[in-house]
Protein backbone atom coordinates (compact mmCIF):
# COMPACT_ATOMS: atom_id res chain seq x y z
CA UNK A 1 0.00 0.00 0.00
CA UNK A 2 1.17 3.37 -1.06
CA UNK A 3 1.07 6.15 1.24
CA UNK A 4 -0.07 9.86 0.29
CA UNK A 5 3.70 11.14 -0.66
CA UNK A 6 4.72 7.47 -3.07
CA UNK A 7 1.81 8.41 -4.78
CA UNK A 8 2.31 11.49 -5.42
CA UNK A 9 6.02 10.97 -6.34
CA UNK A 10 4.46 7.93 -8.88
CA UNK A 11 2.16 10.75 -10.72
CA UNK A 12 4.97 12.58 -10.98
CA UNK A 13 8.00 10.16 -12.42
CA UNK A 14 5.03 9.41 -15.04
CA UNK A 15 4.39 12.96 -15.79
CA UNK A 16 8.45 14.04 -16.17
CA UNK A 17 8.79 10.86 -18.42
CA UNK A 18 6.13 12.40 -21.14
CA UNK A 19 7.61 15.69 -20.75
CA UNK A 20 11.10 14.91 -21.45
CA UNK A 21 10.30 13.45 -24.31
CA UNK A 22 8.89 16.52 -25.77
CA UNK A 23 12.25 18.40 -25.21
CA UNK A 24 11.31 21.28 -23.78
CA UNK A 25 12.28 23.49 -20.45
CA UNK A 26 9.75 22.80 -17.48
CA UNK A 27 8.41 24.67 -14.93
CA UNK A 28 7.89 22.78 -11.74
CA UNK A 29 5.90 23.15 -8.50
CA UNK A 30 6.68 21.99 -5.31
CA UNK A 31 4.10 23.13 -2.23
CA UNK A 32 4.41 22.63 1.67
CA UNK A 33 2.06 23.66 3.88
CA UNK A 34 4.18 27.00 4.36
CA UNK A 35 5.55 27.80 0.96
CA UNK A 36 5.07 27.08 -2.92
CA UNK A 37 8.40 27.14 -4.81
CA UNK A 38 8.59 27.26 -8.33
CA UNK A 39 11.65 26.42 -11.04
CA UNK A 40 12.32 26.54 -14.46
CA UNK A 41 14.52 23.54 -15.58
CA UNK A 42 16.31 22.96 -18.89
CA UNK A 43 14.82 20.64 -21.60
CA UNK A 44 18.17 18.32 -20.69
CA UNK A 45 17.25 18.42 -16.67
CA UNK A 46 20.66 19.54 -15.66
CA UNK A 47 20.21 22.92 -14.64
CA UNK A 48 17.73 25.62 -12.88
CA UNK A 49 17.18 28.35 -15.05
CA UNK A 50 14.98 30.77 -13.34
CA UNK A 51 13.45 29.84 -9.55
CA UNK A 52 10.97 31.76 -7.29
CA UNK A 53 9.55 31.39 -3.85
CA UNK A 54 7.68 32.49 -1.10
CA UNK A 55 10.85 31.40 0.95
CA UNK A 56 12.69 35.26 -0.80
CA UNK A 57 13.24 38.13 1.46
CA UNK A 58 11.80 40.35 -1.54
CA UNK A 59 8.13 37.87 -1.38
CA UNK A 60 7.96 37.92 2.08
CA UNK A 61 8.15 42.05 2.54
CA UNK A 62 5.51 41.68 0.00
CA UNK A 63 3.36 39.36 1.51
CA UNK A 64 3.24 40.86 4.73
CA UNK A 65 2.61 38.86 7.99
CA UNK A 66 4.62 35.52 8.33
CA UNK A 67 2.25 32.65 7.74
CA UNK A 68 1.34 33.96 4.52
CA UNK A 69 3.10 32.21 1.87
CA UNK A 70 0.66 29.00 2.01
CA UNK A 71 -2.53 31.20 0.30
CA UNK A 72 -3.51 31.46 -3.31
CA UNK A 73 -2.86 35.41 -3.68
CA UNK A 74 0.86 33.88 -2.42
CA UNK A 75 1.13 31.38 -5.30
CA UNK A 76 -0.19 33.81 -7.50
CA UNK A 77 2.91 36.06 -7.14
CA UNK A 78 4.73 33.49 -7.45
CA UNK A 79 3.34 32.26 -10.85
CA UNK A 80 3.79 36.28 -11.94
CA UNK A 81 7.66 36.63 -10.84
CA UNK A 82 8.84 33.04 -12.28
CA UNK A 83 7.04 34.01 -15.87
CA UNK A 84 9.09 37.33 -15.57
CA UNK A 85 12.14 35.65 -14.27
CA UNK A 86 12.06 32.80 -17.08
CA UNK A 87 11.26 35.59 -19.80
CA UNK A 88 14.40 37.23 -18.65
CA UNK A 89 16.40 34.12 -19.40
CA UNK A 90 14.76 33.84 -22.68
CA UNK A 91 12.66 31.20 -22.38
CA UNK A 92 8.72 31.78 -23.75
CA UNK A 93 7.81 28.24 -24.08
CA UNK A 94 7.81 25.56 -21.03
CA UNK A 95 6.11 22.29 -20.04
CA UNK A 96 3.56 22.66 -16.66
CA UNK A 97 5.06 20.11 -14.12
CA UNK A 98 2.59 20.13 -11.10
CA UNK A 99 4.95 17.40 -10.01
CA UNK A 100 1.81 15.21 -8.81
CA UNK A 101 -0.14 17.70 -7.17
CA UNK A 102 -4.02 18.27 -7.76
CA UNK A 103 -4.65 21.12 -10.41
CA UNK A 104 -6.64 23.22 -7.65
CA UNK A 105 -5.73 25.93 -5.34
CA UNK A 106 -2.42 27.29 -5.08
CA UNK A 107 -1.02 25.20 -7.96
CA UNK A 108 -3.56 26.43 -10.48
CA UNK A 109 -3.53 30.22 -8.85
CA UNK A 110 0.60 29.79 -10.15
CA UNK A 111 -0.19 28.13 -13.63
CA UNK A 112 -2.34 30.83 -14.13
CA UNK A 113 -0.91 33.85 -12.96
CA UNK A 114 2.08 32.50 -15.11
CA UNK A 115 -0.16 32.16 -18.26
CA UNK A 116 -1.32 35.79 -17.34
CA UNK A 117 2.79 37.06 -17.61
CA UNK A 118 3.58 35.25 -20.84
CA UNK A 119 4.94 32.26 -20.18
CA UNK A 120 3.58 29.75 -22.73
CA UNK A 121 2.87 25.68 -21.91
Amino acid sequence: MLNKKDQRTRRSRQTRVRIARQRVARLTVFRTNLHIYANVISDDGTSVLASASTVEAEVRKELGAPGKGANVGAAALIGKRIAEKAKAAGIEKVAFDRAGFAYHGRVKALAEAAREAGLQF
